[in-house]
């Protein structure tokens, strides 16, 4: 205020004294000035209801936005925004894809399975072509290390894409007499604990799997069986990798 002001007051005083030298001089007469400051200040009295012409922004209170990297959470947010406006296939799709960049990208700077599957145990829900995956890996092999979860879930993928089993990963799962943990007669599944540690971990191989972000087995392994047991069917087939407590062919 005393910045705006002061200016005009000052202005003002000038005025009045030049008015009257000026005035002094015309009539070349010595006669007294009589000034009066008070009313030309006065005068000057801003109208309250004048709306002031911007407000004053400080430094402090401005704020810059930098830009942050996207991290997996922020991609899945970022995604599942426009779930309204894309068609449920695309949005997986997409969703897919987003996995697999990054997922790729971390398993080549060194990150470990483990590592991998803690980050993406968490996420966008699971459809339901995909929880069949997750369900099988949790009742078949939760209690296997990671690499033999994520070769369960390749076998069901493999099967459903090579022609020789039904075209969906539910329908491979719940084929009759196929996997152990279902009903064969109704297709049921067990119950799962959605609250447990083995239950978040087989959601997390089953988004690796999906997304293909991690080195597993070839896409020709079809078959798989426990090591205590001994099937007629596998002397016919090739055996192609043993992990854990289950054995792989092609």
């Amino acid at each position: 205020m005393v910045g705006v002001f002061g200016g005009r007051v000052a202005s003002a005083v000038i005025g009045a004294l030049t008015l009257a030298l000026g005035s002094a001089e015309a009539n070349a007469q010595n006669a007294p000035i009589n000034l009066n400051v008070r009313a030309a200040v006065q005068s000057l009295d801003v109208d309250s209801a004048a709306r002031p012409l911007g407000v004053v922004t400080t430094a402090a209170a401005r704020t810059v936005a930098v830009p942050l990297p996207p991290s997996p959470a922020s991609t899945a947010i970022a995604t599942q925004s426009v779930a309204a406006t894309l068609p449920a296939q695309a949005l997986s799709a997409s969703l897919i894809n987003s996995v697999q960049r990054e997922a790729s990208w971390l398993y080549k700077a060194g990150w470990p399975l483990y590592a991998l599957v803690d980050r993406y145990s968490f996420g966008a829900p699971l459809g339901e072509q995909a929880n069949c995956i997750a369900v099988a890996v949790y009742h078949e092999a939760r209690g296997e290390s990671l690499e033999g979860q994520l070769a369960v879930a390749r076998v069901i993928m493999n099967r459903a894409a090579s022609g020789k089993y039904p075209p969906s990963w539910c329908g491979v799962v719940k084929q009759p007499w196929q996997f152990s943990f279902v009903n064969p007669r109704s297709g049921q599944f067990p119950a799962v604990d959605t609250a447990s540690a083995a239950w978040a971990r087989a959601q997390g191989i089953t988004r690796l799997a999906m997304a293909n972000a991690v080195p597993s087995l070839t896409s020709d392994v079809l078959w798989y069986h426990a090591n205590y047991v001994s099937p007629s069917w596998g002397r016919r087939l090739s055996m192609a990798q043993k992990i854990g407590a289950h054995i792989f062919y092609r």
